[in-house]
């Protein structure tokens, strides 16, 4: 996200910000064990999901691949659907690295959990 610390991971490639946006109402935020910094971890489910807020970037086509081998698991790039029925491109949580995190849906988003420690 903007201004965060991992954010140069984006710019340094090339990327612009966008947008901001929300998610479909089936997803659940975690702050991950580990850092720092601290990381967010974005699972879609089935059941107990809410929109969490989020960025929309735009990452040079030619900057793909290194930004891609540049992710650590359990983090993943998948498919986001948004509260107003697009679907993007974006980071996900691999489901097993939730078990030891901690469920911060009910923040709405990662910069507002961030803002509440």
């Amino acid at each position: 996200m903007s201004g965060l610390p991992l954010n140069r991971e984006l710019t340094r490639l090339g990327a612009r910000f966008l947008r901001e946006a929300t998610t479909a109402a089936h997803y659940r935020l975690f702050a991950l064990p580990g850092g720092p910094p601290k990381r967010p971890g974005l699972v879609r489910t089935t059941e107990g999901g809410e929109r969490i807020a989020l960025e929309i970037w735009t990452l040079p086509l030619e900057a793909v691949g290194a930004f891609i081998t540049g992710v650590p698991a359990p983090l993943c790039i998948g498919t986001l659907e948004l509260s107003d029925g697009e679907v993007v491109h974006g980071f996900l949580c691999e489901p097993w690295a939730t078990s030891n995190a901690e469920d911060v849906t009910r923040h709405g988003g990662w910069r507002a959990y961030l803002g509440s420690v």
